[in-house]
């Protein structure tokens, strides 16, 4: 018994230490890596912006957006405001990247059979992370349909927060917290574990050494950092609206839906801050979100990574919206494309 009591004992030090260090050497390992193109810094280009309507925007929703009612819905309204078709990837969000990256070239295709016109992308979270794959994986057939793509807060290079709930060998693992998503994901969300996986960092690594995003396609990544004052940690989020029953004739009553979803991404930016040092939206840090060879906008406004879905509600109208955000990263990426071609011209005379 005694032997077993220390064989049991060493095996949570040998965790608990694993898990102290946690995904400390992963964060930021894209800069690191050998042979990646550097960023440049595209901030101060972020703010005059025009979309041109020879093209199609594809939005593509991050994980849980299936259960994300207001999702891009109200920049799809804006674009179509403007004159410009746009169409939100109905893909099941909790699937795999593999899959949801068939999903997306299919998509691709469709709507260029259809219009004739190139697509240009923008992917929100997990979603711009699928979509980098449909680009990497099925280039040569999307290569003549694909305009950019743009990437918001997306874990390009992993997640610490995936990466650390199921990461074999650490108290998580031990406290049965694996087991614990699969049964939200597999059974309650009807999704696929694989979804959480793939943004591991470890998965990352694997995924990227073998589908790198092609040099010549135009990216801009997009990424933030969440408020951690005290201000905002108590702060609630208004996410929805809940119309009851009329009253009177003609007459309804709509009411708020809020949620702490700012407070909680607060609190996980401040973990990450106190745990690894690292700035962060509370799901991605500032360095795994920027692709290498991109050209990246890095706001100062403090944004979560909710903010892409509520934003609509919430914001201030003196402050861009979400749908005004991703018009401006769509118009980079077209400004990007326009001087890579004008480049690749001048090299060719």
């Amino acid at each position: 018994m005694a032997i077993v009591a220390t064989e049991h004992f060493y095996r949570l030090v040998l965790r608990a230490r694993k898990t102290v260090r946690g995904s400390a050497d992963d964060i930021g390992w894209l800069q690191r890596a050998s042979g990646m193109p550097p960023v440049e810094d595209g901030t101060e280009r972020h703010g005059l912006h025009k979309l041109p309507n020879s093209l199609v925007y594809l939005l593509v929703p991050g994980l849980f957006s299936n259960h994300g009612p207001l999702y891009f819905v109200s920049t799809k309204m804006s674009f179509s405001k403007l004159g410009l078709a746009c169409h939100i990837a109905k893909i099941h969000s909790e699937a795999s990247v593999e899959k949801n990256a068939r999903e997306i070239k299919e998509y691709i295709e469709e709507i260029y059979w259809g219009t004739k016109k190139r697509v240009l992308l923008l992917g929100h979270s997990k979603g711009g992370v699928d979509a980098a794959a449909a680009l990497s994986m099925y280039w040569p057939d999307l290569r003549d349909k694909v305009a950019g793509l743009a990437l918001a807060q997306s874990p390009y290079g992993g997640s610490p927060i995936a990466s650390d709930m199921l990461r074999e060998g650490q108290l998580g693992d031990y406290l049965q917290l694996r087991k614990v998503m699969e049964v939200l994901i597999s059974k309650v969300i009807k999704g696929d574990m694989q979804a959480l996986e793939d943004l591991t960092y470890e998965k990352r690594k694997l995924f990227l050494k073998k589908y790198p995003l092609p040099k010549e396609l135009p990216v801009v990544s997009l990424r933030t950092e969440a408020g951690i004052t005290p201000g905002v940690l108590a702060t609630f989020s208004h996410v929805a609206h809940a119309e009851l029953p009329p009253l009177s004739a003609g007459q309804s009553t709509k009411l708020p839906v809020v949620m702490p979803l700012a407070a909680a991404m607060a609190a996980c930016a401040q973990l990450l801050q106190i745990r690894y040092g690292e700035k962060s939206d509370g799901l991605v840090t500032c360095r795994d979100a920027e692709v290498p060879g991109s050209v990246v906008v890095r706001p100062k406004r403090k944004l979560d990574h909710a903010w892409m879905v509520y934003s609509s509600l919430n914001d201030s109208p003196t402050e861009a919206d979400a749908a005004q955000v991703c018009e401006a990263l769509l118009s980079l990426v077209v400004e990007v494309g326009q001087r890579s071609r004008h480049e690749f011209t001048r090299k060719d005379e």
